[in-house]
C-alpha cells in the first residue's frame, strides 16, 4: 500500500512539472529542458530511474541503452537502480572508437531530419540482454533504432522504458513486433489546441 502511494505521488509529480514547466510547442513538439534534457531535475530523474526500474526489472537486463543527448538522464538513473552499466549512442564517432562500428539512422523529430545513432563493438554484444530507456515514445523511430543496434550486436532487446509517452504518435504500436514489456510514466494522450491531456 505504501509502495503505491509514492509510485502515485510521483506519477503526480512527474505530471505536475510536465504541466508547470513544460511547454507545448504545436505540432507535438513537447518542450522539457529545463527538468529532463538540458537543464535536469537530478532528484526527479533519480525517482523516475528508480521507478523504471521498479517495473523493467523483471526483464532481468544487463544493460541500459539510450541515445544521446535527451535521454542519457533518465537512463542514467535507471540504469544505477539496476546496478548495471548504461551505453548511449553517439550522434557522432569519435576518433577514439574503433573503425568497425554499428550504426543506423533514426529519424528525428526536433531536429526535423535523420540522425546517425552509433555504438561501440566494445560495449555491447553478444549475450547483453539490453532495456532500451528514453525521455520520449512518440513515434517510437529512435527506439527502433537503438533496437537495430542491439540487434546487430546480437543482444537481446529486454524491454523499454520512457519517462513520457505521446500515445497518439502511434510509438507503442509501432514497437508491438518486438514483443518486449514497454513502460512508461507519464502518458499524455493529446496535445491539440495547446493542450497537454494525461491518460487517466
Amino acid at each position: 500500500m505504501f509502495e503505491t502511494i509514492v509510485k502515485r505521488l510521483l506519477i503526480d509529480s512527474l505530471k505536475l512539472r510536465i504541466i508547470t514547466d513544460g511547454k507545448n510547442l504545436g505540432n507535438g513538439i513537447l518542450k522539457v529542458d529545463g527538468f529532463i534534457n538540458h537543464q535536469v531535475d537530478p532528484v526527479l530523474m533519480d525517482d523516475c530511474g528508480r521507478e523504471l526500474a521498479s517495473r523493467l526489472g523483471r526483464a532481468q537486463p544487463t544493460k541500459v541503452l539510450t541515445a544521446e543527448i535527451s535521454g542519457i538522464a533518465p537512463a542514467v538513473a535507471t540504469a544505477r537502480h539496476l546496478g548495471i552499466p548504461l551505453v548511449y549512442a553517439r550522434k557522432q564517432k569519435p576518433i577514439t572508437m574503433p573503425d568497425q562500428i554499428f550504426l543506423t539512422l533514426a529519424p528525428s523529430h526536433t531536429k526535423g531530419r535523420n540522425v546517425e545513432l552509433i555504438v561501440s563493438p566494445e560495449y555491447l554484444g553478444r549475450e547483453e540482454r539490453v532495456l532500451i530507456v528514453d525521455d520520449f515514445l512518440a513515434t517510437g523511430q529512435t527506439i527502433l533504432g537503438l533496437a537495430r543496434l542491439a540487434q546487430a550486436a546480437g543482444a537481446t532487446v529486454a524491454g523499454i522504458g520512457a519517462v513520457i509517452e505521446k500515445s497518439f504518435e502511434g510509438g507503442r504500436a509501432a514497437l508491438a513486433h518486438l514483443n518486449v514489456p514497454i513502460e512508461a510514466l507519464a502518458i499524455i494522450t493529446d496535445m491539440s489546441d495547446g493542450k497537454i491531456v494525461f491518460a487517466e
